[in-house]
């Protein structure tokens, strides 16, 4: 019942003009970004970070939400009709929707896709509103040995699911915890990779970074690969509505997808990608129709969509409860807490009970917002692609110049920013995740105090990450995080 009064005053938050006007733009927006190829949720957050400064937490955290969860709504359009995955989640999504496209089913695809959306993301957020106070309350036991060790399996685990390689993840990941020590040492006021520079005594502010890596970067990115040919956008044709046949074998693996979904997204190794596949993997193994797959089954479409949208439920929940991010735009986000001296974990419920609770209240509505929007308004979408892709990449970077210049109108951080989106950019081109540089900037700090809180307690006894039974097991699941795929690979490659 307290969660229930919690959600309540929560709505009350939520539906003040000012949030619903946040919330709807935040959908418009994530929905756009999410048609566009290439072009994901983390660069959009992570762009628009430098209004922190500006406008209040709870309207900024709700923009951001709805852009995450309208750009895993907008993703399935350039899968389904261009074939052009925007994000390595919605892969899975153009095996069958093309298929249906090219069969004259983009409609049914499309429509697929949002009601599974819709669905997984409504009882997503169902998860969110009554899964989140008991993380909290296991949370409020942990110590700071237990502390230290969960962020070292985040660490480990976030690594190795973002990227292709351990060791680039963990490289990336190094990069960032340097440059999350950079500045003057909190305990005993020595400044630390400074290099007699001032202007790095302050530290060097992780909205540079973020802006940095997932906008100048990215789009350098892209913009190195705009003519590598063209792809062929199909026309939107059919009803775009379902057969009858087609709502009997969608509502099952909707439930399925979301299932696997937000569970896995929930994990400190979450993310969008493993369920989405498993979910394909389940849906071809339990069709009534297995010839269909690899020519549009829908089923193919249904599951994954739903475990997509989900898994983005999921990921709030240990950011939310833990402060652990899993995922690229879970730690823009955290950044963005950060930014109004927020830090997300257990006492967030506590301390921002009107900010959480507002936030769980406008992704209920959120996802009203973006089904009313995706169906009736999917040609509408489909046109975005026409945006010529250079004027959208100098826009890009127009608008992280000058976000970046009006946070301190220093021309330290202009040059901040260009150096690392050119570091940024090498990342992408020599397959290293950039996701990690910013956990490891926004974790790093925190692991260090909690080391040294572990170390206070018990006077220096460093096994007392081993005796304690929970912190032994966080550690054990790492060490296994890490060791556990190359003993996979090789016990495979003997049989």
């Amino acid at each position: 019942m307290e969660t229930l009064a919690d959600l309540a005053a929560g709505f009350s938050v939520a539906l003040t003009p000012t949030n619903l006007m946040f919330a709807l733009l935040g959908t418009l927006l994530g929905t756009a970004i999410g048609v566009l190829p290439g072009l994901g949720p983390a660069l959009t957050i992570a762009l628009l970070l430098p209004i922190t400064f500006k406008v209040d937490a709870t309207g900024a955290v709700i923009l951001f939400a709805g852009i995450y969860y309208g750009a895993m709504y907008g993703g399935s359009t350039t899968s389904i009709l261009l074939n052009t995955p925007g994000e390595s989640a919605t892969i899975i999504t153009s095996l069958e929707g093309h298929k249906m496209a090219k069969r004259g089913r983009a409609g049914a695809a499309l429509a697929t896709s949002a009601i599974g959306s819709f669905v997984a993301g409504t009882i997503g957020t169902i998860g969110i509103t009554f899964l989140a106070p008991v993380v909290v309350e296991l949370a409020l036991k942990f110590g700071p040995a237990e502390y230290f060790c969960l962020m070292v399996l985040a660490f480990v685990t976030v690594s190795a699911v973002l990227g292709n390689s351990a060791v680039r993840g963990l490289t990336s990941l190094f990069v960032g915890i340097w440059l999350g020590f950079i500045g003057i040492d909190m305990q005993t006021g020595q400044p630390r990779f400074t290099f007699g520079l001032l202007e790095l005594l302050d530290g060097i502010n992780v909205i540079v970074v973020a802006v940095g890596l997932f906008a100048v970067g990215e789009t350098l990115w892209l913009a190195s690969r705009h003519a590598h040919g063209k792809d062929e956008l199909l026309p939107l044709s059919g009803s775009l509505w379902m057969t009858r046949d087609e709502w009997k074998r969608s509502w099952k693996p909707w439930l399925r997808g979301t299932g696997l979904g937000f569970s896995i997204g929930a994990l400190p190794a979450g993310g969008a990608e493993i369920p989405t596949f498993l979910s394909y993997y389940i849906e071809r193994k339990l069709s009534k129709n297995p010839e269909e797959f690899g020519k549009g089954a829908i089923e193919g479409v249904a599951g994954p969509e739903a475990a997509n949208n989900a898994s983005a439920a999921g990921v709030l929940v240990p950011m939310l409860t833990l402060g652990l991010p899993t995922s690229a735009t879970a730690a823009i986000m955290l950044s963005a807490f950060q930014s109004y001296g927020i830090n997300p974990g257990p006492l967030l419920f506590e301390t921002q009970a009107t900010l959480v609770w507002g936030l769980i209240a406008s992704l209920y509505i959120a996802n009203v917002m973006l089904l009313v929007m995706n169906l009736p308004l999917v040609a509408l979408w489909v046109k975005i692609l026409a945006i010529p892709k250079p004027w959208l990449y100098a826009g890009i970077l127009v608008f992280a110049t000058i976000g970046t210049y009006g946070i301190s109108q220093s021309v330290v951080d202009l040059l901040l920013l260009y150096a690392v989106g050119i570091a940024g950019y090498f990342m992408r081109r020599f397959d290293f995740p950039t996701a990690p540089v910013i956990i490891g900037m926004i974790l790093g700090p925190l692991a260090e105090q909690e080391l040294r809180r572990a170390l206070t307690i018990s006077q220096g006894d460093m096994t007392v990450f081993l005796t304690r039974p929970l912190s032994a097991t966080l550690l054990a699941l790492a060490l296994l995080a890490l060791v556990g795929p190359q003993l996979w690979k090789l016990l495979a490659k003997r049989s």
